[in-house]
């Protein structure tokens, strides 16, 4: 890991930006390092990997590793995949799951931090919070048709639905994106991490 990123990395997990909006208080959770060619932009840790300190150490994880074709160990090695949520720390709960990441996030830390990852060469953006913030004005109208759209954004990104369980109605709905979709994923993240 580079000085620079070192750095921006021990700011980041002293951050308290947001801490009177945040119910369990500031743990920024991420996972960086500069070989990384794969990065990962979630929406924001939830309560147990707010725990844990873990990015994606629940069942939201295990099918995204799955979805990917990797093991944990590959998928824990910063020095081949980085794990930058658009919200560092849990943001709590609504009525129909967790909060939106904070704002603070993104607009203090994210142009920074992405700037000293140089050899991501595939971004997996999952969620509508996520591709918002990359896609920007190529997002479509919704989450949906943003991921039907992938082959507009491959091969340097890629959108997808949350990989949580709470989505899986969704998944059934939308039987492509698990027969057209992971198959490019999977041989894609094999190639880069040769």
């Amino acid at each position: 890991m580079s000085k620079l990123l070192l750095q921006l990395t021990k700011e980041i997990k002293a951050c308290n930006v947001c801490k009177a909006h945040l119910p369990l208080g500031p743990r920024p959770v991420i996972q960086v390092g500069t070989s990384a060619r794969i990065l990962i932009v979630g929406q924001a840790p939830g309560s147990r990997v707010h725990e844990t300190g873990i990015p994606f150490d629940d069942p939201s994880g295990d099918r995204l590793r799955t979805w990917m074709g990797i093991e944990k160990e590959v998928f824990y090695d910063n020095s081949k995949v980085a794990i930058v949520p658009m919200g560092f720390c849990f943001p709590g709960t609504g009525k129909s799951g967790d909060l939106p990441p904070r704002p603070e996030c993104a607009e203090t830390w994210r142009v920074k931090l992405l700037d000293l990852l140089p050899n991501i060469a595939l971004t997996i953006v999952v969620g509508q919070y996520a591709q918002s913030w990359h896609l920007g004005e190529s997002n479509k109208g919704n989450l949906t048709e943003t991921v039907r759209a992938w082959r507009e954004y491959w091969p340097r990104s890629i959108p997808m639905p949350h990989p949580s369980p709470r989505n899986n109605i969704w998944l059934k709905k939308n039987p492509w994106f698990e027969e057209e979709v992971l198959l490019t994923l999977q041989k894609k993240v094999k190639a880069l991490l040769k």
